[in-house]
């Protein structure tokens, strides 16, 4: 669909934490783990993909 929001994540390191980014302005929360702002990335991914039909709030807590 031309109207659809590319969305094109990243992490970008500050000091000791790292945050995830996406092309569409979204941003994660600032983590210690690597792993887990690349967690936060994925699950931007989903919900993008999902839609704002599905809800696009996961339900998953933030940890």
């Amino acid at each position: 669909m031309p109207d659809r929001v590319l969305h094109a994540t990243s992490t970008v390191e500050s000091g000791s934490f790292c945050t995830a980014r996406c092309t569409c302005g979204w941003r994660g929360p600032a983590r210690r783990a690597r792993s887990q702002a690349r967690t936060d990335a994925e699950r931007h991914l989903a919900d993008a993909e999902a839609g704002p039909d599905t809800g696009s709030k996961s339900g998953r807590p933030l940890e």
